[in-house]
């Protein structure tokens, strides 16, 4: 099913899904704004509070703790409150958050700021997703699901300059407080838009999931979409206890699999410690803090080429190319580190293999492990899956953070990156493996093929389930 652009109301209907998208997709502004301003405003943070090293660690990983916490009630949050009901909680969790970082008078209280932050987090980082796969027509449900990842590293960007603009002073508070401007404008938004459609006819609103779809399909396109809602729901029990049903493995070997591979890939290393890892390739601090930057720009736009390219070459195909890309350099990246001295040629080899490493990673990595669970779960359990999913993510995400500084003292920095170059390669076969193309089926019929037991990659890679956009 696609969006008809020969129907007299075409544009309009366009125009509102990708305003509905955008707006949506604020939620990933807030998730990578939040995950990326910890890194500029700590270093103030240090000087006005007294914090051991352990302390210093918590204040830094617990909105991952906060995150994982999220995510593991957000997927059962968002398929009993609603898709659009959760991101309005979402939003207001991340004021709150926000607030009372900026306010904290004692390091406790900042950690409980970092903790109630984490939880929007982990919020964010399911429905966001979760409501734009599920409004959007099949045909262009990958460019639109991945605007939410392309927020994500524009959130993340604008982290970076906030913290240069308040960096003079010193002004941590704003730096952590000014979260709370997007937060105000998505709570805002999202109260004009409506609630998911596949929700709505789950919770025996059918007529209000029509008015819905009529926004975005055609009369003929929103028949078919319902009679193929109502089948899946038919079809099923729903349950935490379904994603442990023999039919259902192949999904959810996908959805962990890919969520442990994207961060023990090493990728938020980068993010939590780029200005680090640049200032001992021989750049000085003020350098450093401005290439992070530049890695912000190249996360930026790759992923807006990951927009344009995902629909039209697919899901696989940008995993595969992104995890190929990945290997080489990150094998190039540890090599500039193993070499003796990080001046010249040296640290710039070290500097163009960490971008060139982001730029692979935001091609496919990044935003296709998000867009596939989003995709491949059943209805009445897709939320509950996706915030299984999630919970493995955060939680590899701190484990990774946690160790990297101990993997560099014990194993050096070229070895750390190494063993990321290595994990890397294994996160290629496994996509070549067991990874689905899903590129322009309706989410229903991705649930048929694996009730059917045909979800899954083949060595040509395509889908044994896959079939033409024009179904």
């Amino acid at each position: 099913m696609t969006v008809d652009t020969d129907a007299p109301e075409a544009d309009g209907r366009n125009r509102f899904v990708y305003v509905t998208a955008a707006l949506a997709a604020l939620n990933g502004l807030l998730f990578g704004f939040d995950t990326g301003i910890i890194s500029g405003a700590f270093l103030y943070i240090r000087d006005a509070f007294t914090m051991t090293p352990l302390v210093e660690g918590i204040v830094v990983s617990g909105a991952l703790a906060g995150a994982a916490l999220g995510a593991a009630l957000g997927g059962y949050l968002a398929d009993r409150w609603g898709r659009r009901r959760l991101i309005l909680v979402s939003a207001v969790v991340f004021f709150v958050g926000s607030l009372v970082m900026a306010i904290a008078p004692t390091v406790e209280v900042l950690v409980v700021g970092r903790l109630i932050d984490g939880v929007a987090i982990g919020f964010a980082s399911i429905v966001g997703p979760l409501y734009l796969s599920e409004i959007a027509p099949p045909k262009i449900r990958g460019s639109l699901v991945s605007l939410n990842q392309l927020a994500v590293t524009v959130g993340i960007l604008s982290s970076y300059f906030v913290n240069y603009a308040f960096a003079d002073g010193g002004q941590w508070r704003w730096m952590l407080g000014t979260g709370m401007v997007p937060a105000v404008i998505l709570a805002v938004g999202m109260v004009f838009m409506p609630e998911s459609p596949r929700w709505l006819v789950e919770h025996d609103r059918e007529s209000k999931a029509r008015d819905v779809l009529s926004r975005t399909r055609t009369d003929d396109q929103i028949r078919a979409e319902l009679a193929e809602i109502n089948e899946t729901i038919e079809a099923e029990d729903g349950g935490l206890l379904d994603l442990l049903e023999p039919w259902m493995r192949p999904a959810l070997v996908v959805g962990v699999g890919l969520a442990v591979l994207q961060q023990v890939t090493g990728i938020n290393t980068v993010i939590y410690y780029a200005p680090t890892i640049l200032e001992s390739t021989g750049f000085e601090s003020s350098a450093s803090i401005l290439a992070t930057v530049g890695i912000g720009v190249v996360n930026v736009v790759m992923t807006v080429v990951a927009v344009v390219l995902i629909d039209r070459r697919g899901r696989r195909p940008l995993l595969s190319v992104g995890l190929a890309g990945m290997t080489l350099t990150l094998v190039a990246l540890g090599a500039a580190f193993y070499l003796p001295g990080f001046s010249g040629f040296v640290g710039t080899v070290a500097t163009g293999s960490l971008m060139l490493y982001v730029a692979f990673f935001a091609v496919g990595l990044g935003p296709v492990f998000w867009l596939l669970i989003s995709e491949i779960y059943p209805l009445k359990v897709r939320g509950t899956a996706m915030g299984v999913v999630t919970v493995f993510n955060w939680v590899a995400n701190l484990a990774v953070s946690l160790a990297f500084p101990v993997m560099v003292a014990e194993i050096t920095t070229a070895g750390t990156f190494w063993v990321f170059a290595a994990l890397s390669a294994v996160a290629l076969a496994f996509t070549y493996r067991f990874v689905p193309e899903t590129k322009g089926r309706s989410l229903e019929a991705i649930e048929s093929d694996l009730r059917e037991n045909v979800l899954g990659g083949s060595p040509d890679g395509s889908s044994a389930g896959t079939v033409s956009d024009d179904d």
